[in-house]
């Protein structure tokens, strides 16, 4: 009988899950993309949802739990906040999309990529033009 457990245990323990989605979601941040198991884009996706809310509100209290769930990483809070922050306020929720992948050939492994409906686009810095003479 199903007791109502929430969450996917993926096989680990609390620790390991934990660094395994904390790595999942770095990588995601980072990359734009990633190919992982069904399982773990499932897994992870209502997670980056909440990351996603709490970087459309842009408070100080905000940040603060952000860094606590990337543990601290500069980049990531910096890529957050710079790149994503447009993206973040544009929408309320649904920020991932799940694509089904062909299975993996060595254990038959459900495959996916998640990604991001929109595109960040990074902000670049204007260089002024060398006029010649």
């Amino acid at each position: 009988m199903r007791k109502r457990v929430y969450g996917r245990k993926l096989g680990r323990n609390r620790a390991t899950r934990t660094a395994l989605f904390r790595s999942l979601t770095r990588a995601m941040v980072v990359e734009g993309s990633i190919n992982t198991t069904l399982a773990k884009a499932k897994a992870i996706s209502p997670d980056l949802d909440k990351i996603m809310v709490l970087v459309g509100q842009n408070t100080v209290s905000a940040r603060r739990r952000i860094s606590q769930i990337v543990a601290n990483d500069r980049l990531v809070m910096n890529k957050l906040f710079n790149d994503y922050l447009a993206l973040a306020q544009s929408r309320k929720s649904g920020f991932t999309r799940i694509v089904f992948m062909p299975k993996r050939k060595g254990d038959n492994a459900d495959m996916a990529r998640i990604e991001w409906i929109d595109v960040p686009k990074p902000e670049t810095k204007k260089t002024k033009k060398k006029v010649k003479k």
